[in-house]
């Protein structure tokens, strides 16, 4: 278990729990599980105070926990007859976006997503979840299909913002961006997103266009990161925990604000606590959503979206 700065008390204690344990082990004839269990006890108890009111710069850190489950995860549970789709047709491959053809339910549909990686290794493969132009492109390529043939879209957002690099940006990194989410809201058929982690500026935008969004109940969705606002506003990237209070980019403000459609429980602790609950709970969101917008026409679900994103930032404001 990898234990966020905030979760340290609670570290000591299950650390000193699982000690006992070990020497129990170690020799069975001691009996010890009395007072792991006092433990375990106290553990809980601070678990749920923690998270019971989480601010949101905490909330943060949970959303980027790297045990939380990941776009690959989900995939692998949720769908069958995965077929990754790979490539822009025009410049390369983007691991950081993963991509194809899935059924859900056997109902055949496009799943698009952003993958951070697990470890080192697959971490650098991935850039950490920053797509490059060539994987919006890649996404725009998939979204044409899925509305050539018909197929619902979902997609899974976490990413802490498109790659800023040198090279992306010759390659047309806003533009990219804007088409991605330009065809979002021309496809005529459902489209799904569900913020998992981070929902980083347009980044995850150009795939969270969509009819239906949700979040999990600690994933953060904004226009920049704490970091970013807090360096460009007071020049100081240490004041994030104001600049985030400051964004109103936790899944509450934004329901709130109309900018979600609904929230989706995380068990206590976070996803990475319960990472098969977690995935099973989104899974059984997608149905309801995808229920809800499966008997829509064409016409009614390109209106429907338009009129969504046309409308935001006309709810909640004086919340």
């Amino acid at each position: 278990m990898n234990y966020l700065e905030f979760e340290k008390p609670l570290a000591e204690i299950e650390g000193k729990a699982e000690e006992l344990r070990a020497m129990a082990r170690a020799n069975p004839e001691m009996d010890v599980e009395q007072e792991a269990a006092a433990l375990d006890r106290k553990a809980a108890a601070m678990l749920q105070e923690l998270y019971k009111t989480l601010t949101p710069w905490r909330k943060c850190q949970v959303a980027r926990h790297p045990d939380r489950p990941h776009c690959k995860d989900y995939i692998e549970a949720l769908f069958t007859e995965y077929t990754p789709l790979a490539g822009d047709r025009n410049f390369a491959e983007d691991e950081a976006v993963m991509g194809g053809l899935a059924r859900f339910d056997d109902q055949p549909v496009v799943v698009i997503g952003h993958e951070k990686g697990f470890d080192t290794k697959t971490r650098l493969e991935r850039n950490f979840g920053m797509a490059r132009p060539e994987g919006y492109r890649k996404a725009v390529r998939l979204m044409d299909m899925a509305d050539r043939f018909g197929l619902p879209v979902i997609t899974l957002v976490d990413t802490p913002g498109a790659y800023p690099g040198k090279g992306a940006e010759q390659r047309g990194q806003s533009e990219a961006i804007a088409r991605s989410t330009e065809k979002c809201l021309q496809i005529g058929v459902p489209l799904l997103s569900v913020i998992i982690g981070e929902g980083g500026s347009g980044g995850a935008v150009a795939f969270a266009t969509a009819n239906r969004i949700a979040m999990l109940e600690h994933s953060v969705y904004s226009v920049i990161s704490p970091e970013g606002c807090a360096s460009i506003l007071w020049k100081d990237a240490e004041k994030m925990r104001e600049a985030a209070e400051a964004l109103r980019l936790t899944a509450q403000d934004l329901l709130k604000l109309g900018v979600i459609d609904r929230i989706i429980a995380e068990p206590l602790g976070g996803a990475q606590r319960g990472r098969d609950e977690t995935i099973e709970a989104v899974g059984r969101n997608l149905r309801v959503m995808l229920k809800e917008l499966s008997a829509k026409d064409r016409a009614v679900l390109i209106a429907e979206r338009r009129r969504k994103f046309l409308e935001m930032g006309s709810k909640g404001l004086a919340a």
